[in-house]
């Protein structure tokens, strides 16, 4: 192995060993593209089809039709997109992409058989000797989706073109060589991933402990030795014999204020739409706007001690506590609830509860975007405590789950060590930083 260096001649990439090369993707692949067709063509059966939204979050390096392929297209296309077939080692990326922490947008076909590439994709086929699992690394490093990424600057969501790919550089180590790094890279990082896989299975086990203790208390309270009756109602079953059962109309307002369309035009407010509201971390993000140029969907007024619910998506779960209230608009697609004379944080909780969650999806309407109507929502049933005992509920809950949701975000936080030091690993021997010994080759 030479230990030898020379400058690459490019500035973000440093000194290389000397015996390697610098590539522009051009001198390396064939380009083609996939199948113009739109998402409505894809079917169950059929030929297997790769397509752009599935590459950003389901098929990871590699797809094989016998495992992970997920939609079809009909045999017609056999006829009439014999240019958007796949040959084994071929990389379709997305002609899409996210920001450089996102989820990657390329896969490679590891099987042989026909399958298409499918809607908005572009496909990379190898003219000369290349490892496949090498380029791989290459494509999902840091290194190479940043270079990508300063071609479309200051976008989100950007569009990879075949000359923004074929004017992209690669580090190219000989044959040999390349397949020793996928090797070694492919054993360190099947380790890291297992770690993740660990650290992720015990988030989600915290977090299903802390929605059946949420369910548990909200529904039993806290005095085990408490005598129960029967709710009447066998998705509850038993509760304390001195709890109460009413609609929850009758222990909350519900969308009771709203802003006018007479508002100031430049009236600033902190705007909460669906996607920005989480079923385990409440609020995650405030958008700043303008009436003016706020959304018709911008009007619902909330104050603290509200709870927002989403009656659009409710697969989504998408309940809050509001906590402060200074010129905060959340969107109409949420039923907002202002208790009456109760505790607001018990009402949070119950609202969260699996028995709660589970009438709302069952009496939601639709496949896609499964919705509830707000007077079907204002009419479900809620098992409710004397205030006093509300109040003790929500205060051990508080504590409870705040003790949970620590945990969860150390896990989260080695999670994110182990990915960061993933993509380091990465780059330091694609790059050449690091090297890994080849094995002669016969």
């Amino acid at each position: 192995m030479a230990n030898n260096i020379k400058p690459s001649g490019i500035e973000w990439i440093g000194d290389i060993p000397s015996d390697w090369e610098v590539k522009r993707l051009g001198f390396l692949f064939i380009f083609g593209k996939g199948l113009g067709i739109t998402k409505e063509d894809l079917q169950d059966e059929g030929i297997p089809c790769v397509n752009y939204g599935e590459i950003h979050s389901k098929y990871g390096f590699e797809v094989d039709p016998g495992k992970n392929i997920l939609r079809c297209v009909d045999e017609k296309y056999l006829k009439i997109g014999q240019n958007s077939l796949l040959k084994y080692g071929d990389f379709v990326f997305a002609d899409t992409s996210e920001d450089i922490e996102g989820s990657g947008n390329f896969t490679y076909l590891n099987s042989n058989g026909k399958t298409f590439a499918g809607y908005h994709t572009i496909i990379l086929r190898a003219i000369k000797e290349l490892d496949h699992r090498y380029i791989a690394y290459i494509f999902d490093s840091i290194l190479f989706r940043t270079q990508i990424r300063n071609k479309v600057w200051g976008i989100k969501v950007y569009s990879i073109t075949k000359q923004i790919l074929k004017n992209a550089k690669m580090i190219l180590p000989p044959p040999a060589e390349q397949k020793a790094i996928a090797a070694f890279l492919d054993t360190q990082c099947s380790k890291i991933d297992n770690i993740i896989t660990e650290l992720e299975q015990q988030i989600e086990i915290l977090k299903q402990y802390k929605t059946s203790l949420i369910t548990e208390t909200v529904t039993k309270g806290l005095n085990k030795d408490a005598p129960m009756k029967d709710s009447g109602i066998d998705w509850i079953g038993k509760i304390p014999s001195h709890w109460e059962m009413k609609p929850i109309k009758y222990i909350v307002e519900s969308n009771q204020r709203t802003l006018k369309e007479s508002t100031k035009e430049d009236y600033v407010f902190r705007y909460i739409d669906i996607g920005s509201v989480n079923f385990y971390n409440g609020i995650t993000n405030y958008e700043e706007m303008i009436f003016e140029k706020a959304p018709s969907r911008a009007r619902r007024i909330v104050r603290k001690g509200d709870i927002i619910i989403s009656t659009v998506r409710t697969y989504l779960k998408a309940i809050a506590h509001i906590e402060e209230d200074k010129d905060i608009i959340v969107s109409t697609g949420f039923a907002v609830l202002s208790p009456k004379n109760n505790e607001s944080g018990f009402i949070e909780y119950y609202c969260k509860s699996d028995i709660f969650c589970s009438e709302i999806e069952k009496l939601s309407y639709g496949i896609a975007y499964p919705a509830i109507n707000e007077s079907v929502l204002v009419n479900i049933k809620m098992i409710l405590p004397p205030p006093s005992e509300q109040k003790t509920i929500a205060d051990f809950l508080d504590g409870k789950c705040k003790e949970i949701s620590s945990l969860i975000t150390e896990k989260q936080q080695s999670i994110d060590t182990m990915k960061a030091y993933k993509k380091s690993l990465i780059y330091e021997y694609v790059t050449g930083k690091k090297r890994v010994r080849a094995t002669s080759s016969t």
